[in-house]
């Protein structure tokens, strides 16, 4: 189930593998989806902003905690491409050790300093008890999200982006499930919807653990690979924690940025936490073609095959402009219908609102696939130090409009802060790139 990324045509071989990381993608949006419309059109504009307030923490704390896991799996494809197994499994124990400290650690930390963190946020009062109810029941779930994440990361570094994806496909169906159950047969709230998160989240994590000991010899740990190797954990720590950052640095200014929104009143969260969802589902193709180019650069990285990094990176990109026009067309004919999955029709602001929000963010959709394709490509070639800065440059974009222009010019310039920072990234992160490129060739 192994698949060596390291032979063959670039295109072929990204677009093989990229296809079920997109459909597993598209599911894992599916949970925060469903969520939406299940909140929205059963509760009510209150309880769906109540959901919306929470995305940028969310994001934030547990974008944090999946970036380490993926920084983890790093080692894990350039010890896989170099045929080296035997390393390969001791990186697997020392990532999983690592993941269970940092779940305990921050599911501790960020539980206890939820409320605050909503306060300082400027969470609407009449949306606040709802925020933090749902809030802290997916902060006590972050363990099972991480376990999960880790084992979808090496399960993916050796090549294999199908199997994720049967996994989320159930879970997805099992969230749902519950949301509907919770909601309407227990009249549990915004609540529920978060409990059924948590629950799909951890079958997925346990189904997928037993089924890589079933199914996967390759990753059969000895009690020789427990033993902690601090080489390992420094290597791990060194790939994992950087990206962690790069996340959480990204995610400081979606707080800035939710922040501001915040202030302009409960309509504008609303909209925003739609459209929000509505784009994070429209860009699952550029999450997929980022976690494609992690694993494609750090493979054949590993296997020293350096001519074979442009190749794929202007294959990847060629297929980000693609998806990126026809992505915007959907937004500009449909945009205003993608709307009334959370919203009634009557609420003609709201649905005006989501639908600006749409066309503008869809109009630099070709950046945001740079920003994943040429971050993660440097990634997996082992250079996750930089991410930090590529982060930073969002926080900048994120920030300024946030603290600055939406004060100014309102629900208008929220929409515009997202494709600041990505274009700001990009002019890092092309740069970047080569001198990388360049530094594993000398």
């Amino acid at each position: 189930m192994t698949k060596d990324l390291t032979t063959g045509s670039p295109m072929r071989l990204i677009l093989g593998f990229s296809v079920p990381v997109f459909f597993g993608y598209l599911f894992q949006q599916f949970y925060n989806l469903a969520d939406t419309v299940i909140v929205g059109k059963f509760l009510g504009v209150s309880a769906l902003a109540s959901v919306g307030s929470t995305g940028a923490v969310c994001f934030l704390i547990i974008g944090g905690c999946m970036g380490i896991c993926n920084g983890f799996a790093i080692p894990v494809s350039q010890k896989f491409g170099a045929k080296d197994y035997d390393s390969m499994r001791k990186f697997i124990a020392g990532g999983v050790k690592l993941t269970a400290v940092i779940a305990v650690l921050v599911t501790t930390v960020t539980v206890v300093f939820c409320k605050p963190l909503l306060v300082l946020m400027k969470t609407p009062s009449d949306i606040f008890n709802g925020s933090y109810g749902y809030l802290v029941i997916i902060l006590a779930g972050i363990p099972a999200s991480l376990a999960y994440n880790l084992l979808a990361a090496v399960i993916r570094s050796l090549g294999d982006s199908k199997t994720p994806l049967i996994f989320l496909v159930v879970s997805s169906v099992l969230n749902i499930a519950l949301d509907l159950f919770f909601i309407l047969a227990l009249n549990s709230g915004v609540e529920g919807a978060a409990l059924a998160t948590v629950i799909s989240q951890a079958v997925s994590s346990v189904a997928c653990l037993f089924y890589i000991l079933k199914n996967y010899p390759i990753l059969h740990l000895s009690k020789e690979d427990w033993k902690i190797n601090s080489h390992h954990v420094q290597v791990l720590l060194s790939m994992g924690l950087p990206m962690g950052l790069q996340y959480s640095i990204t995610a400081i200014g979606s707080v800035v940025l939710q922040t501001a929104v915040n202030s302009l009143g409960s309509v504008a969260v609303a909209s925003v936490a739609a459209a929000s969802k509505i784009t994070m589902f429209f860009c699952c193709p550029f999450d997929a073609m980022g976690t494609t180019m992690a694993t494609y650069g750090g493979q054949n990285t590993g296997a020293h095959k350096f001519s074979r990094l442009n190749p794929g990176i202007f294959s990847c990109s060629f297929l980000g402009l693609a998806y990126a026009f026809l992505a915007f067309v959907i937004m500009l004919v449909f945009g205003r219908n993608l709307g009334l999955l959370f919203i009634d029709s009557g609420n003609e602001e709201i649905l005006g609102n989501i639908y600006k929000f749409l066309v503008v963010n869809s109009s630099f959709y070709f950046p945001l696939a740079l920003v994943n394709i040429v971050r993660f490509m440097i990634q997996g070639m082992g250079f996750s130090q930089l991410a930090v800065f590529a982060g930073l440059f969002e926080l900048v974009g994120r920030g300024v409009f946030g603290l600055v222009f939406v004060p100014v010019f309102g629900y208008t310039a929220a929409c515009f802060a997202s494709p600041a920072a990505w274009i700001l990234a990009d002019s890092f992160l092309i740069p970047a790139y080569f001198i990388c490129k360049k530094r594993l060739e000398s």
